[in-house]
């Protein structure tokens, strides 16, 4: 689709107004490695850039605000969507990318001194894998921004995902919203969705079995964030507390890394599907489902084979019915990651 070269010109305007010009909001320079580093107000802002830039695309306006940048992109875990997100991202507004996961770093050479040489090269840092600490380095000794693609503690983006697939659907803000997560709530999604609900305001509610609540510390953490910005935060193993949920979420039950747990957590986790009856109990007929994939809700993958053959089961923390239903917004979720991982990037290193 082409547009007029005055209607480019006006996308242009508005979104340097957006990115900046007419914002308190700054954040060139600053890596994203966590929720918690992040106001109300720049987490808002980073949601409405999202929006501007998939207006922008959806358009068909080839970008400049990443030209002449460079990202390397280092991935230890295995990846679809962050990694298709962060490069399809970057092409459409001039970056160019390095996909790395072959390096030293970590085994003949220190995660500091791999940071302080890729600093030298690259203008951004994007790190998947196991150890926050290890993504905080990169931080602390590159001297360039670097951005959380998911750790075991934490996954920033996918947040961001989440909730402009929120307002993109509920005719409602942020803080008037119910936010329900399903499953094995001591997991890095569980994790940053309190963080970002906090941050928002929101009501959220873990439900999970007591085996996997999530660190206390980090509970009570959230609640004094709350008591700030109105938010309401609570963890329960009672299933009937998704009733006026607005949104119900969850997430596989066995994270990368804990493949040997499988028939564990199904036993612990198998109360805690979402499935229809999940969904009747919110009482709330437009209930919006989500999940950050990749979901087990069948038997089409060798993994959800395997789990069939071994444990007798088709389905684990979603079902069929309820995945490919009309709550079911994962595949608008799932393109936000790339709309939103945009606006991380131009934000903090865009030629703005």
């Amino acid at each position: 689709m082409s547009m007029s070269s005055e209607v480019v010109k006006d996308m242009q305007d508005y979104l340097e107004t957006v990115v900046g010009l007419g914002t308190s909001v700054n954040l060139k320079g600053k890596s994203f490695l966590t929720l918690k580093d992040f106001s109300t107000e720049e987490i808002q802002y980073l949601l409405d850039l999202s929006k501007e830039l998939k207006k922008k695309k959806k358009a068909g306006i080839k970008g400049s605000l990443l030209s002449g940048k460079n990202i390397v992109l280092i991935f230890e875990k295995t990846s679809t969507r962050t990694r298709c997100a962060f490069e399809v991202a970057a092409h459409d507004e001039g970056a160019t990318t390095t996909f790395l996961t072959n390096s030293q770093m970590g085994i003949k050479e220190s995660i500091e001194d791999t940071a302080k040489v890729l600093g030298r090269f690259y203008d951004g840092i994007e790190f998947r894998g196991y150890k926050q600490e290890t993504v905080e380095k990169l931080a602390e000794h590159s001297g360039v921004p670097v951005w959380n693609g998911l750790t075991d503690l934490y996954h920033p983006t996918q947040i961001l995902a989440d909730f402009l697939t929120v307002e993109e659907h509920l005719d409602k803000p942020l803080n008037e919203v119910k936010f329900v997560y399903m499953g094995d709530t001591r997991n890095n999604m569980c994790n940053s969705l309190m963080i970002g609900a906090a941050k928002m305001g929101m009501n959220f509610v873990a439900i999970g079995p007591k085996e996997l609540f999530p660190s206390g510390e980090l509970v009570n953490e959230m609640k004094e964030v709350a008591k700030e910005t109105g938010a309401s935060i609570r963890v329960t193993d009672d299933v009937n507390e998704v009733k006026n949920a607005d949104v119900i979420y969850t997430d596989v039950w066995v994270s990368m890394g804990e493949e040997d747990q499988f028939e564990k957590r199904i036993k612990l986790l198998k109360d805690y599907q979402v499935n229809m009856d999940a969904i009747k109990k919110t009482e709330n007929d437009e209930v919006l489902f989500l999940h950050c994939l990749p979901a087990f809700h069948d038997t089409k993958t060798k993994i959800g084979k395997e789990i069939y053959e071994k444990f007798g089961i088709k389905e684990m923390e979603v079902t069929d019915e309820v995945f490919r239903s009309k709550h079911s917004k994962v595949f608008d979720e799932a393109e936000n990651r790339m709309h939103t991982i945009k606006a991380v990037m131009v934000a903090t290193i865009g030629n703005l």
